[in-house]
């Protein structure tokens, strides 16, 4: 049975930027995160990632330097042994009413259908409450990490009064840890 996870980018894979990632060179990955995401991959486990990328809709940058940023993901990720199997991005802004935009679930409904595939209890891993809220509303376990935004929204999570509880670990390589812990 193939088994899948699905990966925020910004704070989960690379490092944020409240200044937004317009270029291949602001794109920096986070210590330990290729390692686990090729940990994930040795153990069966298709990788994807949603993202939310306003940044082209606010003109910061086009598709065209979104995919070279995704190319770069990809080789870093693949120099460590692994590999992404899909990216799903959101280019809209906040305020474009669109269904994909997290916290709404239309990416992971993107996911479902593109994979043919129901996220039930499929981990979701993401640093923002938007993830998770995207997570819980198509049914994917909500797990928080501490890099990113993570350490201030596991400060909101008492007061937003989410569905269910939230896994929380320090970064992606201690999910990783736990995942494959449990699936042995």
């Amino acid at each position: 049975m193939m088994k899948l996870i699905v990966l925020d980018r910004d704070g989960v894979i690379n490092q944020d930027s409240d200044a937004f990632i317009k270029s291949p060179e602001e794109w920096h990955l986070l210590p330990g995160s290729a390692e686990a995401i090729a940990r994930l991959n040795h153990a069966r486990y298709q990788v994807v990632v949603a993202t939310n990328q306003s940044g082209v809709a606010r003109g910061y940058f086009d598709l065209g330097m979104l995919n070279r940023i995704h190319e770069k993901m990809q080789r870093e990720v693949g120099h460590a042994g692994g590999r992404i199997d899909a990216i799903f991005y959101c280019p809209h802004g906040p305020d474009d009413g669109c269904e994909c935009r997290k916290p709404k679930p239309g990416l992971f409904q993107d996911i479902e259908k593109r994979l043919k595939i129901k996220l039930n209890g499929v981990p979701a891993v993401g640093d923002s409450l938007r993830d998770l809220q995207a997570a819980q509303a198509i049914g994917a376990r909500a797990i928080l990490v501490r890099t990113g935004k993570g350490a201030k929204t596991e400060k909101q999570l008492i007061a937003a009064a989410l569905a269910e509880p939230v896994d929380l670990f320090d970064d992606l390589a201690a999910v990783v840890d736990s995942l494959l812990n449990n699936d042995s």
